[in-house]
């Protein structure tokens, strides 16, 4: 079920426009290309994998599209929003849960919440409420007193999740959420934030170097030292490439693209 009318994502979406746009971006650091013309498309209530070996340009993705970077070519907008020209009202429709924590390992959970929350304006009463929701879904209330530093690695993640979701956002973007944990904490983590995508019609973006964790019918954007190979669903990925599944197929592209 989703939630409750009182607790709905307050961001109105205009109907038909992309949660994320990316149209010609291209980075560089120094005489070193991060991102070469990127182009991608992510639509409210898909989950996308943006797959991609270490140092394929993920992390410097996310950077930009978050305004860590200055975008200097090309655009990226967040439902209609350009990130440059109107980076508030960009920004406020998105949640992110980096690769590096950056929770305070001192304060205990609901205290990590609730200075998130501060930084957004919201109300101490209706952080309350929202803090309760969150972390009754993440399935850690019974830990919201506990200092960071006590919990689990996947624990911890949620935490995060339930944090980047404190604001209402209505997209989610996770940078490799699942590198450090074990088998169960990273298939817990996978499923609750698909389960996140289908209640509240979430656009999630979930970067990783691990084609295990992309489900059939999933959309997929693989990206190779800076470009972006194929952004399509599964079957279409798997069919552009003439392979029979998204291993072979990852494989055969990048493969493809190393003697061009």
């Amino acid at each position: 079920m989703g939630r409750s009318d009182s607790t709905l994502i307050q961001h109105e979406v205009q109907e038909g426009v992309a949660a994320l746009e990316v149209v010609g971006l291209t980075h560089d650091y120094g005489p070193t290309r991060a991102l070469d013309d990127v182009t991608l498309e992510i639509h409210p209530g898909d989950f996308t994998v943006l797959l991609g070996q270490n140092g394929a340009g993920k992390t410097t993705l996310y950077s930009l599209v978050t305004r860590l970077y200055d975008n200097r070519t090309g655009a990226i907008k967040i439902f209609g929003y350009d990130v440059r020209r109107d980076s508030s009202h960009a920004l406020s429709r998105i949640g992110v849960v980096f690769q590096q924590s950056t929770l305070d390992l001192d304060l205990s959970v609901e205290q990590n919440l609730h200075y998130h929350a501060a930084l957004h304006g919201i109300s101490r009463t209706q952080a309350k409420e929202r803090l309760e929701e969150e972390l009754t879904r993440s399935s850690l209330l019974d830990r919201r007193h506990h200092k960071i530093r006590h919990l689990s690695g996947g624990q911890r993640r949620r935490v995060e999740i339930s944090r980047a979701l404190m604001h209402r956002p209505k997209m989610l973007l996770l940078d490799e959420p699942t590198v450090g944990l074990d088998i169960g904490s990273r298939q817990d983590i996978l499923d609750h934030v698909r389960s996140l995508c289908r209640e509240d019609d979430l656009a999630v973006l979930w970067a990783t170097h691990l084609i295990d964790e992309i489900d059939e019918g999933e959309q997929v954007v693989i990206l190779h030292e800076g470009k972006v190979l194929a952004a399509a669903d599964v079957e279409e990925v798997c069919k552009q490439a003439g392979t029979a599944t998204i291993r072979e197929a990852f494989t055969a592209l990048v493969v493809k693209e190393s003697k061009e």
